[in-house]
C-alpha cells in the first residue's frame, strides 16, 4: 500500500462526509471488513474510530440530561465506557497498519502487546502516534460540525451566531494544524527522520481482571 502524500486531507474528507450524510452524530458504522488489502483495512479502522467517537459524542450529550432518572444516566455511562474502549481499539489498529506499511514494526508482532520496532538509525521518537492524531482529528470534525450548526440556528440572536462563527474558524484552524502534523509525521517516518510506536492503552477499568472494584465484586459473589 502506498500512503497518500496528503493523508490528512483524505481523513478530513471521510470525517466530514460521513457526518454530512448522517446529518450529525452518530455516523453510520463502516461495513464489515472483507479481504486482506491493507489500504481497505486502514480506511475501515479510520472509519470505525470515527464511528465510535461519534457514538461517544451523542452519548455524552444524553448523559448530561437533568430530567431523566439516574438509571438512564447509568446506561449512558456504561455505553460511554464501551464506546471509548472501541474507539481506542480502532486507534491501535490504525497504528498497527500504518507502522507495518511504513516498515517500522515487524508485521507478525504488530498486534501483540509487545510489537517489535524496526527503527532507523538516528530517527527521533515522536511521542504522539499517527493513529492518535487521526483520533483527535475525528473529535475535531465533530466539534466543527456542532459549531457550524450553531452558526446556522434561527432561534438565537446574531451575537450567538457571530460568536459561534469565530469559534468555528478557530476549530477549523486547529484541525488544519493537526492535519499538517499528521502529514509531517508520515513524511518524516518515510524519510527515516522519525518513528512512532503502537501504544497500548490497557484500559483497566473495563477489565474485570484488573479493575479493583470489579475484582472485589467477583470475590464477594464467589465467582
Amino acid at each position: 500500500m502506498a500512503l497518500p502524500p496528503q493523508l490528512a486531507a483524505q481523513v478530513i474528507s471521510l470525517h466530514d462526509s460521513t457526518l454530512t450524510s448522517a446529518g450529525g452524530p452518530p455516523v453510520s458504522q463502516p461495513s464489515a471488513l472483507t479481504g486482506t488489502a491493507s489500504d481497505a483495512a486502514l480506511w475501515h479502522w479510520i472509519g470505525t474510530n470515527h464511528y465510535f467517537n461519534s457514538k461517544l459524542w451523542a452519548e455524552e450529550d444524553l448523559a448530561r440530561r437533568t430530567t431523566v432518572g439516574d438509571s438512564e444516566i447509568a446506561l449512558n455511562k456504561r455505553a460511554i465506557d464501551k464506546y471509548n474502549q472501541a474507539r481506542n481499539d480502532a486507534t491501535e489498529r490504525v497504528d498497527e497498519i500504518l507502522l507495518t506499511e511504513l516498515g517500522l514494526v515487524d508485521a507478525t508482532s504488530a498486534q501483540t502487546d509487545a510489537p517489535v520496532s524496526k527503527v532507523p538509525a538516528n530517527a527521533r521518537l515522536n511521542s504522539e502516534t499517527a493513529g492518535s492524531i487521526i483520533d483527535r482529528m475525528s473529535i475535531m470534525a465533530l466539534k466543527v460540525h456542532a459549531m457550524r450548526v450553531q452558526t446556522q440556528r434561527a432561534d438565537v440572536d446574531d451575537t450567538h451566531r457571530n460568536s459561534s462563527q469565530v469559534k468555528l474558524e478557530k476549530l477549523l484552524q486547529q484541525r488544519a494544524d493537526l492535519g499538517a502534523c499528521l502529514d509531517a509525521l508520515i513524511s518524516d517516518t518515510q524519510a527515516g527522520r522519525a518513528y512512532f510506536k503502537v501504544y497500548r492503552q490497557f484500559k483497566m477499568y473495563n477489565d474485570p481482571r484488573f479493575n479493583p472494584a470489579l475484582v472485589a465484586e467477583r470475590a464477594k459473589s464467589g465467582a
